[in-house]
């Protein structure tokens, strides 16, 4: 065997422990399900819980993959989005059944959730008199989980403020949630 095949052949060797990082591995251990824009704007408040707000108005879920390296990747693109009304909280503000996605809400392929037609309003209006504004508590919504390579994410939760609410003492106008 001749210098120049030898020296290919060790440089071969070389790139290839060096492409597998000496026997380490980077695989998926979680994915992390979180909002980037809601109608446009940057998310803010408690995490996984997300209100989408007027009809036609959207929120972008993003589906964030942590390695076992310590990296972080945006899978939103990659994952399988599965949207359901949520077994526990699933009525809107008059009592009536949530409608399964695609009504009222629906989620694209790239996570992009719309509220839809029929309109709802899974807000309701808790303060009680002598208060003067309203109280808001959610008693429907909708829960959002992604799934990529056999890993599946938290839940985040979408309650809907598409339609007015009921109008009270401590809601003359009628608003739905705190949107």
């Amino acid at each position: 065997m001749n210098r120049k095949t030898l020296f290919a052949a060790l440089a071969c060797a070389m790139l290839t422990f060096s492409m597998l990082g000496c026997g380490t591995s980077n695989h998926l251990q979680s994915i992390t399900l979180g909002a980037s824009l809601i109608n446009g704007v940057p998310p803010t408040g408690q995490a996984g819980f997300f209100s989408l707000n007027g009809l036609g108005g959207t929120i972008q879920l993003q589906a964030i993959g942590n390695y076992s390296s310590g990296k972080t990747k945006d899978l939103s693109n990659e994952v399988s989005y599965t949207m359901i009304v949520d077994p526990i909280n699933n009525v809107d503000d008059n009592g009536n059944p949530l409608s399964a996605p695609p009504q009222t809400a629906q989620i694209g392929v790239t996570g992009l959730v719309t509220a839809t037609d029929p309109a709802v309003c899974t807000w309701v209006n808790v303060a009680v008199p002598p208060a003067t504004n309203p109280a808001w508590a959610y008693v429907g919504d909708y829960r959002v989980i992604v799934t990529f390579e056999g890993i599946t994410s938290q839940p985040v939760y979408i309650p809907v403020a598409s339609a007015a609410g009921i109008p009270s003492v401590t809601n003359p106008t009628g608003a739905c949630g705190p949107g």
